[in-house]
């Protein structure tokens, strides 16, 4: 039985991406473009809404073989090509609300992402996000390397 820590478990994931800032940025932010690369292998279909503006809200929800995974937020902070930040709430469990920030910086001809995922409800919570995201940023580097 796992239960809540002091202080909350997070997870960051660092890329190196040959795409520009502003193609990342968009990748984050169009729903067009997020339901090329958001979720994980198995995905079957990616539904995206958002109201890409500082307190609006988002709705991912994809459909696996078994299973849909439905998420929700606010947008936090959002500086175009650079930083957006939002929270992160699963449908079954909307009390452990838990937030992901995403940093991007120009690095030649390419960028630097970073994926801080922060406020996990307990260790089980990061660790399974953290296999999820992984396998999630080989699909958006796919997609914003095309």
């Amino acid at each position: 039985m796992s239960t809540a820590t002091a202080v909350k478990p997070s997870l960051t994931i660092k890329r190196r991406l040959n795409a520009s800032p502003a193609k990342v940025f968009a990748a984050w932010t169009d729903p067009q473009k997020m339901i090329r690369w958001m979720g994980p292998p198995s995905i079957i279909r990616c539904e995206v809404e958002n109201d890409l503006r500082v307190g609006g809200r988002y709705h991912i929800k994809m459909v696996v073989p078994d299973d849909t995974h439905d998420v929700s937020g606010v947008y936090r902070e959002i500086v175009p090509n650079e930083k957006v930040s939002f929270t992160w709430a699963w449908k079954s469990t909307p009390e452990r609300e838990s937030l992901v920030t995403v940093t991007i910086k120009p690095d030649g001809d390419g960028s630097l992402m970073t994926l801080q995922h922060e406020q996990f409800f307990d260790e089980t919570a990061r660790d399974n996000h953290n296999k999820g995201w992984t396998a999630i940023m080989d699909r958006f580097a796919n997609f914003v390397e095309a």
